[in-house]
């Protein structure tokens, strides 16, 4: 019995020793899929970029990022500092170009990081810090190409575009929502679920009658109304506080009565002395009620094309991409 037990304790102090002596497998630094990622060895850029940026595929890549290429390089030399990193001696730093497509394909589609990597072959947990360093950048560089008119000489100078081109004076801008659709952030319950059953968060925005965006807000819940988006915004704060300068009340063309400069929005947002929306219900055709609601439809659906031409056609985005008007 007792060389049995003997013999059992040199098996397992043999065993436990063998498998000390073996040495684990290097795991490799970088995934053999991400290691080629370019056709010459010098410039760590992927196939993808390459080709999208040759003279032979550059009408696919607005397509492929949602803006031109002049946009494209206007934003990059703008950021260009803020988002470079130097090579090391394991292997050589993503090109900022790179960073910045990486960037715009995940705010244009919503890809999700595993997808990314293998288009342009970077590591998810690369995506995962490219991506916040990039936006931090692009706000930081270009937060101010989104300004809202601080005088009352450029609020009267909107006002009369409006006038100009839809016909419609005393307007300062219209005002929209938008859905950014996302997936529900951990324990946020129904905060971000909106009236389509899906999780979102609200971008609201105020442009000029020739398209420029001249106030932009995002990160309201989804669950909230347009108006109440609209109470909970800097610019719905600055309006009540009279810090926007919007003009004094004046005439209308034609008319003696003192009428206030406005925002235009439609039936989900409240009617104040600042913010107007059509009249609720049909009315007769040539009354004036149905004139008023026309003309409005008319001036507020440039907020609308905005949407349409710069993010989508449906109702509800992955991104509210603004900044290809830069």
């Amino acid at each position: 019995m007792a060389d049995m037990q003997l013999v059992s304790a040199s098996f397992i102090v043999l065993y436990n020793l063998l498998k000390k002596s073996k040495k684990k497998k290097r795991r490799s630094w970088i995934s053999p899929l991400f290691v080629m990622r370019s056709r010459e060895p010098d410039v760590n850029s992927s196939f993808l970029l390459q080709d999208l940026l040759s003279e032979e595929y550059q009408c696919r890549f607005k397509n492929f990022t949602r803006m031109s290429m002049e946009d494209f390089n206007f934003i990059l030399n703008h950021i260009r500092e803020r988002i470079s990193k130097s090579d090391t001696k394991f292997r050589k730093a993503i090109p900022c170009d790179e960073r910045l497509a990486v960037t715009l394909r995940f705010l244009a589609t919503g890809d999700s990081y595993v997808s990314l990597q293998y288009l342009f072959k970077i590591s998810k947990q690369a995506i995962s810090r490219i991506i916040p360093e990039v936006c931090e950048a692009i706000i930081h560089c270009l937060g101010d190409f989104v300004q809202v008119p601080s005088s009352t000489e450029e609020w009267k100078e909107i006002s009369k575009r409006f006038e100009e081109v839809w016909n419609f004076p005393h307007c300062v801008g219209p005002i929209d929502g938008k859905h950014v659709l996302l997936q529900a952030p951990m324990k946020s319950g129904s905060d971000f679920f909106n009236y389509k059953s899906q999780f979102s968060i609200v971008l609201m925005a105020v442009v000029d009658a020739d398209y420029n965006f001249t106030f932009v807000d995002i990160g309201c819940q989804g669950r909230i109304s347009d108006g109440g988006v609209f109470k909970r915004c800097d610019l719905y704060k600055k309006i009540a506080n009279g810090t926007l300068n919007f003009p004094q009340n004046s005439p209308l063309p034609g008319r003696t009565k003192q009428t206030p400069y406005v925002l235009i929005g439609d039936a989900a947002f409240p009617l104040c002395d600042y913010l107007i929306k059509p009249y609720s219900g049909n009315h007769e055709r040539g009354s004036m009620k149905r004139i008023f609601n026309y003309r409005l439809s008319r001036a507020r659906r440039v907020v609308e094309n905005m949407y349409v031409e710069y993010i989508s056609t449906d109702k509800s985005t992955t991104f509210a991409k603004f900044t290809e008007k830069l």
